[in-house]
């Protein structure tokens, strides 16, 4: 019992290290000039990619942690880069960060063009159509990132999520407080969807083709009585298809766009079996 306590403690006093070295840089961006303080943003960024360190994280209540300091390494990783001339068969980049490489090794399925910056941590059984991941993001085992999808700095995918064909999902970098977008575990994100500004799709969740998400939009559930508004939240396991609302302006009433709950996901069936039950259930076409 003895071992593994010290080995747990000795791994929290090298991360409380880290972490001050980060937050004194932070204060004071002349320390981006010296060893130590390269040395532990290229640590962090290396922990990052394996997976051993987040930019946010699940807490056993349910909600998410920010973790601003690893954040933080990774803003300043940027101006510890020197552009370069990244040659891939008879591609050309040219770019500050370097790509992520070894998928093999990693167990993840990559199609060409798919792309992902090292920094970025990509699991096990990962399916890469050709898409896009920033670095910061962490993306779990068993999602698809479908053609064009693309997944931003620091955003969190969660086990078993499918971002179908063109899905924008925001990160969140900065303000460094603010937490990144989050979709949790068996969520299904429907063709051309856009999620931003640390908006959260809880487990098994399902959203309809162009479901825009801001933290602003009103997501309306509409399947009782009497509406209720959420906003910058989808419950877990709802069915969410785009909607609008009127809107009264200056120049006269007008349709503003919105998210509409219209139903929730069944136990005895499939996330794409789910939506077109609930789509056909309310005579709604996408």
């Amino acid at each position: 019992m003895v071992q593994p306590i010290n080995l747990a403690l000795k791994l929290s006093v090298v991360m409380e290290a880290l972490r001050g070295t980060i937050e004194k840089a932070w204060d004071n961006r002349a320390l981006l000039t010296e060893t130590e303080t390269i040395t532990a943003i290229e640590s962090v960024i290396e922990k990052i990619d394996k997976g051993q360190l987040r930019c946010a994280e699940p807490l056993e209540n349910g909600e998410w942690q920010v973790n601003e300091w690893v954040k933080k390494a990774v803003v300043m990783y940027f101006p510890i880069r020197k552009m370069e001339t990244i040659e891939v068969g008879p591609f050309e980049f040219h770019d500050k960060m370097a790509l992520k490489t070894n998928y093999k090794e990693l167990g993840v399925r990559v199609v060409p063009h798919a792309v992902a910056r090292y920094g970025a941590f990509v699991a096990s059984g990962v399916i890469m159509m050709p898409s896009y991941i920033n670095i910061g993001a962490y993306v779990d085992s068993g999602t698809m990132v479908d053609t064009w999808a693309t997944v931003g700095s620091c955003a969190q995918i969660g086990k078993d999520v499918h971002l179908s064909g063109g899905v924008g999902i925001g990160g969140v970098l900065e303000p460094l407080q603010a937490a990144p977008v989050i979709i949790e575990d068996g969520a299904f994100i429907g063709s051309r969807c856009i999620v931003v500004e640390g908006v959260r799709v809880g487990k098994e969740a399902v959203l309809g083709a162009n479901v825009v998400l801001t933290k602003s939009t009103k997501i309306i559930d509409v399947t009782g009585d009497t509406p209720i508004e959420h906003r910058g939240v989808v419950p877990p396991r709802k069915v969410v298809i785009p909607g609008t609302f009127p809107k009264q302006f200056k120049a006269g009433e007008y349709n503003v766009p919105c998210a509409l709950i219209i139903g929730e996901r069944k136990a005895s069936t499939d996330l794409k079996t789910s939506l077109n039950d609930a789509l056909r259930e309310h005579n709604v076409a996408v």
